[in-house]
């Protein structure tokens, strides 16, 4: 009886084997616990103390092996207990990351997230969050700052300031005036009396003549909210860089005024980094400041063409050879009057502005508006730069010809209503960008200051903890390139490595820093701000939530359990046993 029981239970064993059937369970998560722990300025103080208790609490609770504990701002980086010092919250990348592990996802933060509508709906739903809130408070900062940035002593500094209030009112803080001051280099330049909104954003316009400003050249303006009683003063200041000049690098005559010449001049002062004086022709002989409307007379606007390096003439370029025409500047002449219709601009020819142009993806670009054919002297030699066809058929006139007069480089647009490019924005900006810049650097040409830059700093004011992001703006390849950064105490030498994109990020403590590239004249300056748009009080974009479960559920097979296999084994080798035993075969 015995010798049969064994047999029964070793063929069962060996037919369950053969089946194999399958079944599932939950396993554990493999891989240690992942803590993400928010390292943006808003969680300096009380809320990064609380979240690093949590993080080395978790990681203590999970005994032996601990938990990974990853920073996350502005970029994923190791944990380090260094005070937070990133300007944006970027929890996307972090969650991204970890993804592909299996263990437990924790995140520590003070639910400021910025990326948290971008985030997708699976990621955020996994980890486990723990919010450690900031205390609410009141606060007043001064949201933007906007103006022209290059100017001439003569002119007057015009300023946007957008200021803003955030957070409840008590009776401690319920002031609702305050004083916009403009200061440089601890010297004051204005003060005003403003009114605080209940919530939301105010701008206030604020002008000041650039003669106040000590000395030529760059200065970094602070405007200030003083006489707020809030709890938070590091976001009461924005800083402003300017360049002010003793006479204007570009002049521009348009009679009569219209858009082209806005576009021109705001583009201008630009990508060519200088200042540009607009005069416009009202009424008949009456020219005009295009920035004040204020009379100017024939001898100043006879002075400004002789003192700058570019005159540009437009809508009738007559109208201001009484003014140009001794003048030994680069001169652009820009007609807007001609034969109306679309006229859709071609691909450039072979001229200076082949390579500069080479990106331009020219058939989505708005039409002209009219064409001029301006009368030329046939002795002289042009080069055509640019040509446009009528309803992209019939000849191809040309639109932009370079000539060279003597000493002078002239350069002629007959083309209207290119405006719109700038207008439309996106690619159609870039191209009409891109056409200036090399109309200006032909004019130019080794005079030209700015024109021959290698790198340009995308902003002049940078928020704290946000990186200066540079751009290689010349047609040779982008390569590594050393900067030299003065600030107020300090001097420090950096390397600039460009990405295939051709952009250099480089993150500096606040302050002001006069920089100067080698191999190159490049020098200017950039300003690293107190101000971060982490400290203003903000509703939290993330609650606390326990998250999902962290096990996983895995196919075991019947052939994976080994004490099967001991089983059928063990009653085969029992009953043979018995067998010999008994002396049966």
């Amino acid at each position: 009886m015995r010798l049969v029981t064994l047999r029964s239970v070793a063929v069962l064993a060996l037919i369950l084997l053969l089946w194999n059937p399958a079944s599932s369970r939950l396993l554990p998560a493999g891989d240690e616990p992942l803590v993400l722990l928010d390292a943006s300025l808003s969680m300096t103080g009380a809320p990064w103390r609380a979240a690093l208790d949590s993080a080395r609490g978790f990681a203590r609770r999970r005994g032996g092996g601990g938990a990974v504990v990853w920073r996350f701002g502005t970029r994923v980086t190791a944990f380090d207990s260094t005070p937070p010092a990133a300007g944006a919250s970027h929890l996307g990348p972090a969650l991204e990351a970890a993804a592909g592990r299996a263990g437990e996802v924790v995140i520590v933060t003070d639910g400021n997230i910025d990326d948290a509508a971008a985030i997708p709906a699976d990621l955020l739903r996994r980890p486990r969050v723990i919010v450690q809130p900031r205390a609410p408070f009141y606060d007043a900062y001064v949201a933007s700052v906007e103006g022209v940035r290059h100017v001439t002593r003569t002119d007057t500094i015009r300023l946007r300031v957008s200021y803003g209030v955030a957070g409840m009112r008590d009776a401690r803080n319920g002031m609702r005036t305050a004083q916009l001051t403009v200061d440089v280099e601890g010297r004051n330049l204005l003060a005003k009396r403003v009114s605080l909104p209940d919530s939301g954003v105010l701008s206030e316009e604020v002008t000041l003549p650039a003669s106040r400003i000590p000395h030529p050249g760059w200065t970094v303006l602070e405007v200030r909210l003083e006489g707020v009683n809030d709890a938070e003063p590091r976001d009461d200041t924005r800083q402003f860089v300017v360049d002010v000049s003793l006479d204007p690098a570009a002049v521009i005559f348009a009679s009569p005024p219209d858009w082209e010449a806005r576009f021109l001049a705001r583009t201008l002062s630009d990508v060519a980094r200088v200042p540009v004086k607009v005069f416009v022709e009202t009424e008949a002989g009456r020219w005009r400041d295009g920035a004040s409307l204020a009379p100017v007379a024939t001898p100043e606007l006879t002075r400004a063409a002789a003192g700058a390096r570019l005159v540009v003439a437009m809508g009738d370029p007559e109208r201001a050879r009484a003014f140009t025409g001794a003048s030994r500047s680069a001169l652009m002449l820009w007609p807007t009057n001609g034969q109306t219709g679309d006229w859709y601009v071609e691909r450039p020819l072979a001229s200076p502005f082949t390579a500069p142009l080479a990106g331009v993806v020219w058939d989505s670009l708005p039409p002209a508006t009219a064409v001029a054919v301006p009368a030329r002297d046939s002795s002289r030699a042009a080069t055509v730069a640019l040509t446009a066809r009528l309803a992209r058929r019939g000849v191809a006139r040309p639109i932009l010809t370079l000539e060279q007069r003597g000493g002078q480089r002239v350069a002629t647009v007959a083309a209207a209503g290119l405006w719109r490019w700038a207008f439309r924005g996106g690619a159609a900006e870039e191209a009409y960008r891109s056409v200036v810049a090399a109309m200006v650097d032909w004019l130019l040409g080794e005079r030209g200051a700015g024109t021959r830059e290698r790198v340009v700093p995308e902003a002049l004011e940078v928020p704290n903890g946000l990186p200066v992001v540079w751009r290689w703006i010349s047609s040779d390849t982008a390569r590594a390139v050393l900067v030299t950064l003065r600030g107020n105490d300090t001097t420090r030498i950096e390397t600039l490595r460009f990405d295939p994109a051709g952009r250099a990020e480089l993150l500096l403590p606040p302050g002001v820093y006069r920089y100067a590239l080698s191999g190159g004249a490049e020098q200017g300056v950039v300003a690293v701000e107190t101000y971060s748009d982490e400290w203003l009080p903000r509703t939290p974009a993330l609650t606390a939530q326990t998250g999902e479960s962290t096990a996983r559920v895995a196919a075991v097979a019947l052939r994976d359990r080994w004490w099967l296999f001991v089983i059928a084994v063990a009653a085969l080798a029992t009953e043979w046993a018995l067998r010999r035993r008994q002396g049966l075969p």
